[in-house]
């Protein structure tokens, strides 16, 4: 085969059997949640007219041989993203949902994970796992601050590690200012 050619599609019929051993093998790669495995056979039968029917038989199997569960998934991702990546609890959530899980699964799943989590002490852990320096200016101040926020910690957590840094109390009300504008929720949420 030359390059720049384009290798010509097949365009295969699956039954159960075919579209079950694509789903096992897509599972062996990685640990997906059901709406993903969803997604990916839904891209193999899109044409077929018992596509939809077949993907929920195959889903049905897959949960029946224990290969997919949304629950085990959630909680093994979060404890990953927790202990490994130091990420706070609003991203883990946020990645969650993403990837399809019920609100649920992912309340009950955080809450067992994040249960007994100083999230200052794991903000300093994902300071210290990115290897950020106390910052010598304004600018350097709001990128690690925008930082830990994409990281999922709250404004409180972060306002706590950068006063410890001795940052100007104006530069940080500035900051505090520009996340509640844009993110008005988390006032609510932060007020014990």
């Amino acid at each position: 085969m030359a390059f720049g050619r384009a290798r010509p599609r097949t365009n295969k019929i699956y039954d159960e059997s075919a579209l079950y051993d694509y789903a096992v093998w897509s599972l062996s790669r990685r640990m997906r949640t059901v709406a993903e495995i969803k997604r990916l056979m839904r891209n193999k039968v899109l044409k077929q007219p018992d596509g939809a029917e077949l993907i929920e038989r195959v889903v049905e199997r897959l949960k029946d041989h224990g290969y997919l569960n949304d629950t085990s998934f959630a909680a093994t991702y979060s404890s990953f993203r927790k202990e490994n990546e130091k990420f706070g609890r609003r991203r883990v959530e946020q990645d969650l949902k993403i990837k399809g899980v019920h609100g649920d699964v992912i309340e009950k799943t955080l809450t067992a994970t994040y249960a007994d989590v100083d999230e200052v002490e794991l903000a300093r852990k994902f300071i210290a796992r990115k290897r950020l320096k106390k910052p010598i200016d304004q600018k350097q101040t709001a990128r690690i601050f925008r930082m830990l926020v994409r990281a999922g910690f709250s404004t409180r957590a972060i306002i706590t590690i950068l006063k410890t840094w001795e940052i100007e109390e104006e530069t940080l009300s500035a900051l505090e200012q520009e996340t509640t504008e844009a993110s008005p929720e988390e006032d609510s949420t932060e007020e014990d």
